[in-house]
C-alpha cells in the first residue's frame, strides 16, 4: 500500500479547475421568480413533488442578486420589459435566460396587441425557449438539463489569448 493511500484513504480525484467548477455550477442552477401569465402555472408546477427539479440542483430564488437563471414565463409587456432588463443587470455573472412558452418567446397569441413584446430576446439574450401553450413541465425540465450541458462544456478561466492560439 501507498503512503499516500494511507494517509489519504484511496480518495484521490484528479481533474481539472474548470470541470470542477462547471460541475457544481451546472448542479446548483438557482432561478428568478419571473411568471407573468399562464405559463407562471406551470413553472411552478415543474418546481412542484411531480416533476421536481430540485433534484437536478435548480432552486427558486426570490432576488436577483442569488439567481443565475431567469425563467420568463408568460406574456411579455413593454411596461413590463424595462423591469425585466433590470432585473437581468442585477444578477451575478455568467448568466443564463431561459424563455418559457410561446408568448415569451414571440408574443404568442397577443403579438398583434400593441402592448405586447415581440420576444424577450429583444432586451436580454435568450439561451433556450422551451415551445408551447404553455409547454409541459417536462419540456422545462429538458431545457434545464440542456442548459447543464452547456455549462458543463463551458471554459471561462482560460485567458482569450490561449484559445485564440
Amino acid at each position: 500500500m501507498n503512503t499516500i493511500e494511507k494517509d489519504v484513504g484511496g480518495e484521490i480525484f484528479l481533474t481539472k479547475v474548470d470541470e470542477l467548477l462547471n460541475w457544481s455550477r451546472a448542479n446548483s442552477q438557482w432561478y428568478l421568480l419571473f411568471g407573468l401569465a399562464c405559463c407562471a402555472i406551470e413553472l411552478m408546477q415543474t418546481g412542484g413533488p411531480r416533476a421536481d427539479i430540485d433534484r437536478f440542483g435548480a432552486i427558486p430564488r426570490a432576488t436577483p442578486r442569488q439567481a443565475d437563471l431567469m425563467i420568463v414565463a408568460g406574456t411579455l409587456t413593454y411596461k413590463m420589459g424595462s423591469r425585466l432588463k433590470l432585473l437581468y443587470e442585477q444578477m451575478p455573472e455568467p448568466k443564463y435566460v431561459i424563455s418559457m412558452g410561446s408568448c415569451a418567446t414571440c408574443g404568442g397569441l397577443f403579438s398583434l396587441a400593441y402592448s405586447v413584446m415581440k420576444g424577450v430576446d429583444k432586451i436580454v439574450p435568450v439561451d433556450f425557449y422551451v415551445p408551447g401553450c404553455p409547454p409541459r413541465p417536462e419540456a422545462l425540465t429538458e431545457a434545464l438539463l440542456m442548459l447543464q450541458e452547456k455549462i458543463k462544456k463551458e471554459r471561462f478561466l482560460r485567458k482569450k489569448n490561449y484559445e485564440a492560439a
